[in-house]
């Protein structure tokens, strides 16, 4: 019997380099697991679309899927928009089983992936030393999707031994150049910035245009097609498909 299949379901973007950066990731989660039939998908914006990816997969033979939401934070998307595609599809045909999982998420392992982007970013723009850090990341209505990132960004404060802020591109404040702005308020002048997004595309790229306004000596690049991003991916994968077996 063949393993269920695998749609890494991402949100989609009007830029190209966000769906890019999303197929570079599935052929990193394929190279973990040759084994396993993995399809991107997106739920707006960019193709294939996930009723496509599902269609696809049905014409392939298989009536089990497994969705893992390429999502960083359980707010609408998670809530509403995962939920109704899932249930489109079903209705659509008739005997197959798809179990979306949680979402991505934000795993304390991706604090080595923040750090290596910083790195990076340190190095490109020759900074050697930081008395600051902020962690933007989008922003969410769901207040309880905002403490997350207030959460990782606390976890990341304490490995470094620095003070660090979280800030958002929309729907809260702070936004990523006020964070910036209050650090140097209090006097600090060399501000990073992570970027807790999974690809490039406009907010990333606008929180990183005003937080250079606003003084920051480097912004990183968001986590990209790493690893451990596609070790999460599998991790998830792995609870939904232990969830389509039979009881």
């Amino acid at each position: 019997m063949a393993a269920p299949a695998l749609v890494a379901l991402a949100h989609g973007s009007r830029d190209p380099r966000s769906a890019a950066t999303v197929k570079a990731l599935v052929d990193e989660v394929r190279r973990m697991r040759p084994d396993l039939r993995i399809e991107p998908a997106f739920l707006e914006l960019s193709k294939p679309s996930f009723q496509t990816a599902v269609d696809k997969l049905v014409r392939a033979g298989f009536d089990e899927i497994v969705v893992v939401p390429l999502l960083l934070t359980e707010a609408h998307h998670a809530k509403v928009d995962v939920p109704e595609a899932v249930a489109t599809a079903m209705a659509r045909h008739e005997g197959i089983q798809i179990r979306a999982t949680s979402v991505l998420g934000l795993e304390t392992a991706f604090l080595d992936v923040l750090d290596i982007r910083m790195r990076e970013a340190l190095k490109e723009s020759r900074v050697r030393e930081l008395d600051a850090l902020v962690l933007a990341s989008a922003g969410s209505s769901d207040p309880l999707a905002n403490q997350s990132v207030a959460r990782l960004a606390r976890l990341w404060g304490t490995r470094h031994k620095l003070p660090v802020k979280a800030a958002f591109a929309s729907a809260a404040p702070p936004a990523t150049a006020e964070a910036v702005r209050a650090f140097r308020g209090q006097g600090r002048r060399h501000i990073a910035v992570a970027s807790l997004f999974l690809a490039p595309g406009f907010l990333p790229d606008r929180a990183a245009e005003l937080a250079y306004e606003a003084g920051a000596v480097a912004v990183s690049e968001p986590l990209g097609a790493h690893p451990e991003v596609a070790r999460t991916i599998l991790a998830r994968y792995a609870v939904g498909a232990v969830e389509l077996v039979p009881v």
